[in-house]
C-alpha cells in the first residue's frame, strides 16, 4: 500500500511538472509573438519616420493610419482627420455602403414592354427598353451579360410574346432617374475615356467603345482614326490631333468630348508604326446606341441607317410589360467593382442607393444615403466629404481614420468574405488601390507574419516623382508589418 501511494504521487508530481512546462512554453511562445509583432510595428514606425523625410514628398499630405486588429492597438496615425483627395479607395464605401443597404443578392432589373396594337404579329407600335441602372448590360466580364446574348435574349422574348414585326422603333425609357450623366466635379480629360463614362438608367457595353488609330512611320507622323468598335457609335464625331510619337511610348492618347463644337478631339501620341493601335472612349449615349442595336437586329437593317430616326422615350404613358431581364447579384458587380475598380459601377451603384432610399436618381442624393447612413456608424459627413460613388473627382475628400472604420464594420459583416475576396491582391496584401493625377491610395488587410492582422489606409496627395516610385516606397513600407 505504501508503494502505491508513493507511485500514485509521484506520477500527480510529474503531471504537474509537465502541466507547468508546457504553460511556460506558451507563455514564452506568446511573449516572443508579442515581441516579434512590437518588433515589426517599430520598424514600420521607424521606416515610415525616414520615408516621410524623403525629397518625393516634401510638399506632400501623408495620411496613414494603421490599426491592429489582433491587440485593437494604433499602430500609427498620421493626418488620419486631415480631408484627403482618396482617389479609388472611396470605392470601398460605395461598396460596403452598397451591400449593407441593397444586399448582397440585389439584383438590377431591365424591363421590355410595348405601346399601339399587336394584330397577327405585327406590332403597330414601339418596343420600350425601361432600365433601373443594371451597368452590365452588354458587359463581357459575365457570360449572361455579353451583348449578343443580351441581344439575342430580348428578340427571343419578342418572339416568344407574338412580336414578330415593327412598324415602330425601339425606344429607350430613362425615366427613372433624372438626365445627369457625369458627375460634378469629373475633370475635362477624363470623361471622354472609357474610365469616365458616367451612369444611366439604361448602359450598354459599360458604356464604352474602342476606337482604332494608324500612326506614321516617323516621330510627329499625324495619327488617323480607321474604326471603331462597335462599327456605328451613336452620337460620336472625332477629330485626331494625335502624332505618332517613340516606338515603345505606350498609349499617351485622350479623347475630349465636345466641348461647345460638333467634334470631339483625341489628343496625345501613339508609337509609331502602329497599324491597328486600339484606345477606349465613353460612348456619348448608350442607351440609344442599345435601342438601335436592338432594333437592328429586329429589322435586320444597319445601325447607322436607323439613327437617323432615333428618338428617346421618358414616359412612354401605357405600355405591356412581356420580359424583365435581371442582372448577376450585388456579389458579382462589386467583385468586379473593386477587383477591376470600374468607375462606371460606382456611379450606377450611388444613384441607385439614392433611389431606393431617398426617393430621387441622382448622384447628390445618393451621397445623402450614404452619409446619413456613415453618420449611424460615427463617421459625420465632412470625414466623407464626397462627390461622386467611384472617386474620380479630384475633389472629394475622405480621411483615412473613416476609411479604416468602414474597413473594420465591413469585416464584422455577414458579407464580409464577398467584400474581401473582392478586393486586389498587391504586393501581396488584400488592398484597394487609387490612382488619379498626384494621388496614390491603399486600403485594406495585412496579415502580418507574426499572426497579427492589420487594418489600414494610406493616402498621399501631391507628391513630387513618378507614380511608380511612390507605389514601390508605398508598398515597401506596408510589407514590413
Amino acid at each position: 500500500m505504501h508503494n502505491n501511494s508513493s507511485e500514485s504521487l509521484d506520477l500527480n508530481l510529474w503531471t504537474k511538472i509537465i502541466i507547468l512546462k508546457k504553460l511556460l512554453f506558451f507563455c514564452c511562445l506568446l511573449a516572443s509573438s508579442v515581441a516579434f509583432a512590437q518588433d515589426a510595428e517599430n520598424q514600420f514606425n521607424s521606416a515610415f519616420k525616414t520615408m516621410k523625410a524623403d525629397p518625393t514628398f516634401s510638399h506632400a499630405t501623408i495620411s496613414l493610419y494603421v490599426i491592429n486588429t489582433t491587440t485593437g492597438k494604433t499602430v500609427t496615425e498620421e493626418n488620419i482627420e486631415t480631408g484627403v483627395a482618396p482617389a479609388s479607395c472611396q470605392k470601398v464605401i460605395t461598396a460596403a455602403s452598397a451591400f449593407s443597404l441593397l444586399g448582397h443578392d440585389y439584383r438590377y432589373k431591365t424591363t421590355l414592354a410595348y405601346t399601339g396594337k399587336l394584330v397577327n404579329g405585327v406590332l403597330n407600335g414601339n418596343l420600350i427598353l425601361k432600365g433601373t441602372g443594371d451597368p452590365t448590360l452588354g458587359s463581357w466580364r459575365y457570360d449572361e451579360t455579353k451583348e449578343d446574348k443580351i441581344i439575342e435574349e430580348f428578340k427571343e422574348a419578342t418572339s416568344r410574346e407574338g412580336i414578330h414585326e415593327i412598324t415602330g422603333h425601339v425606344l429607350a425609357d430613362e425615366s427613372i432617374w433624372n438626365s445627369e450623366v457625369t458627375p460634378d466635379g469629373w475633370i475635362w480629360q477624363d470623361i471622354g475615356n472609357y474610365y469616365g463614362a458616367g451612369a444611366r438608367p439604361l448602359n450598354w457595353r459599360e458604356n464604352q467603345y474602342d476606337l482604332y488609330l494608324k500612326s506614321g512611320k516617323q516621330v510627329g507622323d499625324p495619327v488617323l482614326i480607321t474604326g471603331t468598335k462597335p462599327s456605328f457609335v451613336y452620337g460620336l464625331h472625332l477629330k485626331s490631333k494625335v502624332t505618332s510619337g517613340a516606338k515603345g511610348s505606350g498609349d499617351n492618347n485622350y479623347i475630349y468630348s465636345p466641348l461647345g463644337d460638333e467634334y470631339g478631339y483625341v489628343r496625345g501620341t501613339t508609337p509609331v508604326n502602329e497599324n491597328h493601335f486600339t484606345i477606349s472612349g465613353a460612348m456619348p449615349n448608350a442607351a440609344a446606341q442599345l435601342a438601335l442595336t436592338l432594333e437592328a437586329s429586329v429589322k435586320k437593317q444597319p445601325v447607322e441607317k436607323l439613327a437617323t430616326a432615333y428618338t428617346k422615350e421618358n414616359d412612354p404613358g401605357k405600355a405591356t410589360v412581356f420580359y424583365t431581364h435581371a442582372s448577376p447579384p450585388l456579389d458579382d458587380i462589386i467583385f468586379h467593382f473593386l477587383r477591376r475598380s470600374i468607375n462606371l459601377y460606382g456611379e450606377s451603384l450611388i444613384k441607385t442607393l439614392g433611389y431606393q432610399f431617398a426617393g430621387y436618381g441622382v448622384t447628390d442624393s445618393g451621397v445623402n444615403v450614404i452619409h446619413n447612413f456613415w453618420k449611424d456608424k460615427g463617421i459625420e459627413p465632412y470625414a466623407i466629404n464626397i462627390i461622386d460613388g467611384s472617386g474620380l473627382s479630384p475633389s472629394n475628400r475622405v480621411t483615412t481614420k473613416s476609411l479604416v472604420t468602414v474597413m473594420e464594420y465591413a469585416r464584422k459583416q455577414s458579407w464580409f468574405s464577398s467584400f474581401y475576396n473582392a478586393l486586389p491582391t498587391i504586393s501581396g496584401i488584400k488592398m484597394k488601390s487609387g490612382t488619379i493625377t498626384g494621388v496614390v491610395s491603399y486600403t485594406g488587410y495585412i496579415k502580418g507574419t507574426n499572426g497579427n492582422e492589420y487594418t489600414f489606409s494610406f493616402v498621399i496627395n501631391n507628391y513630387d516623382g513618378k507614380v511608380n516610385e511612390v507605389r514601390k516606397k508605398m508598398w515597401k513600407l506596408l510589407g514590413i508589418l
